[in-house]
């Protein structure tokens, strides 16, 4: 017997489907629920192993490689609507041992790519067919619906010069260079933007640059260095942004989240620098990491609840730690970064075709 547990955002194939008796994924994103998941599939499998099962894993999907509002689970919408009804028919089907949906990973090239639901069922699950149309049936009916609005560049800019009310910090999203999505990590337009705009009160976490790094730890704590910041793997997402500034802190960069999403978990970032300059302080690694937990700042000394703004890059999963202590959040879609919402720009050669949102509407 093969249990598997899967990432939300997982492509499941039909040929990985055939390998494993039991595959659960994730049902919340940011991703809080790994621990459950993996105790379900457990369970299963204990089950199986003593004869009391007979576990089988289907999967099903639509022609759309993007869809249940990329799996977000923090506000209502369509995947929640659809995890709500699974949950519902899991207790109301006895053969329905459990069941799984899918985001998919809109960026991936492969014949797989896309939103998919996923059986597991106890033998033959007589409404197993019917449960797999309906849930492709919201699917597809919900395909156009985003619970979170993605701003310009000028769109941020321009909110934040108009002011913001409350208490705590504003948080940044930087969705179009997300590292856990596979961005650079080091994309300079959103940051350049906010600069040349004359914004101050930034912390911003993380810029993979480890030239830069590297200056910083051999210049010292308190000296002043001319960098040529982040842009370098990706200049095409904005090039390196000449800067003058304070090496405020120097890091090993070795903490332990503290975070809902993966708290306790140690973190090795490597040789890490913060540099002060115009208003900015901006966290420095030589390594890619989303900057989903608040200790990605607080072990460079760098307090988020007492910034006016912070910004991250992530898309989604600093909600988790963030979301709970800002004033808003703002989600910035630049069009330039390896995983910006513009699927146009990406050269498909793998995926099934035709496919939602690129040829079919």
């Amino acid at each position: 017997t093969i249990a598997a547990t899967h990432d939300l955002h997982a492509n499941v194939s039909d040929e990985f489907a055939s390998w494993v008796d039991i595959l659960v994924s994730y049902r919340t994103y940011p991703h809080i629920d790994q621990y459950e998941v993996a105790r379900e599939a457990g369970e299963l499998m204990a089950r199986a192993l003593a004869g009391e099962i007979t576990p089988r894993v289907r999967v099903a999907r639509n022609s759309m490689i993007a869809g249940l509002d990329h799996g977000r689970t923090t506000s209502t919408g369509p995947m929640t609507e659809l995890l709500d009804l699974a949950k519902s028919w899991t207790l109301e089907h006895r053969d329905l041992l459990s069941m799984s949906i899918n985001a998919g990973f809109s960026r991936a090239d492969t014949p797989d790519t896309g939103p998919s639901v996923v059986l597991v069922t106890n033998g033959d699950c007589p409404a197993g067919n019917d449960l797999i149309n309906e849930s492709l049936d919201h699917i597809w009916s919900t395909r156009h619906v985003e619970t979170v609005k993605t701003l310009t560049l000028d769109e941020v800019v321009e909110v934040l010069r108009d002011g913001i009310a409350g208490s705590g910090p504003v948080v940044i999203a930087d969705y179009a260079d997300n590292p856990g999505g596979g961005g650079y990590g080091d994309s300079t337009d959103l940051l350049r933007a906010l600069l040349e705009a004359g914004i101050t009160g930034i912390a911003f976490a993380n810029m993979m640059d480890e030239e830069t790094t590297r200056a910083a730890h051999e210049a010292g704590v308190g000296s002043m260095i001319d960098v040529q910041l982040g842009g370098k793997l990706g200049p095409e997402f904005g090039g390196p942004i000449a800067i003058r500034a304070r090496v405020r802190a120097l890091t090993d960069g070795r903490f332990q989240f503290e975070g809902p999403m993966l708290k306790g978990q140690h973190v090795d970032m490597g040789p890490t620098a913060v540099l002060e300059a115009d208003g900015l302080e901006v966290v420095v690694t030589g390594k890619r990491f989303q900057s989903y937990d608040p200790m990605f700042f607080k072990h460079a000394g760098i307090e988020p609840t007492t910034r006016d703004i912070i910004v991250v890059k992530s898309a989604q999963h600093f909600r988790a730690a963030f979301g709970p202590l800002s004033r808003c959040v703002l989600v910035v879609d630049s069009g330039g970064g390896l995983t910006t919402d513009d699927l146009s720009k990406f050269s498909y050669q793998h995926i099934a075709r035709p496919a939602f949102p690129l040829d079919t509407d």
